[in-house]
């Protein structure tokens, strides 16, 4: 059982029992309401929820217009259907259409206009969304331990990936499916996800964090695509493809740690610097490999600056792990 369909249970409660107090025709119909006014977020839940209560002013307003110029018939209803849902959509208030629908199917249930009919519906409303609103605002989950879930696995997997980079690199014919760098970029989506619902759940001084971090992964993996096409092109053993390896070893460890260690960095730095003492490549075949892994180290080195720059603190006291 979900925690928005308990949240649901509360506000639907809440909404009957407070029309039934009140005195209002069919109090059900506010938990109806109500049902339609719970959403996942703070937020969103002030947007859908004022969406919806002016779309069905709007469209309320409308079919008393047509009931009292037409009267109560079934195609009256049709004709609501066809011209007062485009009018609320133009109004900017489409999430209400059928909020409106509602309201206006039970102004013609009652077969007749009146200031008091009218009232009710507004009322009605008023404590059927105004419940789903106080229920979303009282508690809404933060998602905290989720996001640090994820990111463990986030990261568990960029440290896998890179072990079997350094192996790829050391033997050419090492085969590996790479499926762990698709697990990698369904977990971020995910991540992004919880991150986005935890932000909308922020009235006041939003963090952004989260949402920092699993777009620094997010752009991380994207530069790890590019590398495996520069590893690709490695197809024999050399002695410079062995030393970068151990970059990506280190990176391994590296990337589990809670704060940026830059030991990657250092290494790359000085392995680029020996490279520049090297004997130059005495066939094209061996030229064509060293400029592929010349060029794979420069996409590290574009990795380890993502990750440098939005080192940050995450919620929880939990320092983002930028490795």
């Amino acid at each position: 059982m979900g925690f928005r369909v308990v949240k649901t249970a509360i506000a639907t409660l809440i909404s009957i029992q407070i029309a039934y107090i009140v005195g209002l025709p069919s109090p059900q119909s506010a938990g109806l309401l109500a049902i339609l006014g719970v959403e996942v977020t703070r937020k969103r839940s002030l947007r859908t929820i004022s969406a919806r209560f002016f779309a069905s002013i709007v469209g309320l307003l409308f079919a008393c217009g047509l009931f009292a110029l037409f009267g109560f018939h079934y195609w009256v209803l049709a004709v609501f259907v066809l011209f007062g849902f485009p009018l609320i959509v133009k109004s900017s208030f489409k999430e209400g259409i059928v909020t409106s629908s509602v309201v206006v199917f039970r102004v013609f249930g009652e077969g007749a206009l009146s200031v008091h009919t009218i009232l009710s519906q507004v009322e009605l409303l008023v404590i059927g969304l105004g419940s789903a609103m106080v229920v979303n605002m009282i508690y809404m989950p933060k998602g905290g331990e989720q996001m640090i879930e994820i990111r463990h696995n986030v990261d568990g997997l960029f440290a896998v990936i890179f072990h079997r980079v350094a192996l790829t690199l050391r033997d050419p014919t090492y085969v590996w499916d790479g499926s762990e760098i698709i697990e990698a970029g369904k977990a971020i989506k995910e991540g992004s996800l919880a991150a986005n619902r935890a932000m909308e759940n922020q009235m006041v001084h939003p963090d952004q964090a989260w949402n920092i971090y699993f777009y620094m992964r997010k752009e991380q993996l994207d530069l790890i695509l590019v590398m495996m096409q520069r590893i690709a092109d490695v197809y024999q053993k050399l002695p410079q493809a062995d030393l970068v390896a151990e970059l990506f070893e280190q990176l391994s460890h590296d990337v589990t740690e809670e704060m940026y260690t830059g030991r990657t960095e250092v290494l790359l730095e000085e392995l680029e610097q020996d490279f520049k003492e090297m004997d130059l490549p005495t066939t094209r075949e061996e030229f064509e490999i060293r400029s592929s892994i010349l060029q794979l180290c420069r996409e590290l080195s574009l990795y380890l600056k993502i990750a440098k720059k939005n080192k940050a603190p995450v919620p929880d006291k939990v320092r983002v792990e930028s490795g």
